[in-house]
């Protein structure tokens, strides 16, 4: 029951995310601009987290599918971490950290379930 509440609410958090990009909400995209992130990349980020939110929903009925969407949204957390660490953002690196952790809590967990 924990695995179903913990990738529900990843899943939320990351279609959120997605919504944010997609939308271009202005806190995502000043901090995108100065991380250097060309803004022809955003909706095809804001596509790949808005598949691995669909895809961890879609894998508590086919288990390897949320496996996959897991690792995918791992590399691409990881990714954002590396980016705003490569732009010498030390302040803002908790924000892709706080995608990935969900993230990870719902994959591990879909592991052991």
């Amino acid at each position: 029951m924990v695995h179903i509440i913990v990738t529900v609410l990843a899943a939320a958090w990351v279609g959120f995310s997605a919504y944010a990009i997609l939308t271009r909400a202005a806190w995502v995209v000043q901090p995108l601009e100065s991380y250097g992130v060309p803004a022809s990349w955003w909706p095809w980020l804001g596509a790949a987290k808005a598949a691995g939110a669909a895809g961890l929903l879609v894998g508590l009925f086919v288990p390897v599918i949320g496996t996959l969407a897991g690792i995918g949204l791992v590399v691409y957390f990881v990714g954002a971490v590396i980016t705003v660490l490569r732009a010498r953002s030390y302040k803002t690196v908790v924000y892709p950290i706080l995608y990935l952790v969900p993230v990870v809590a719902a994959l591990l967990l879909g592991a052991a379930a």
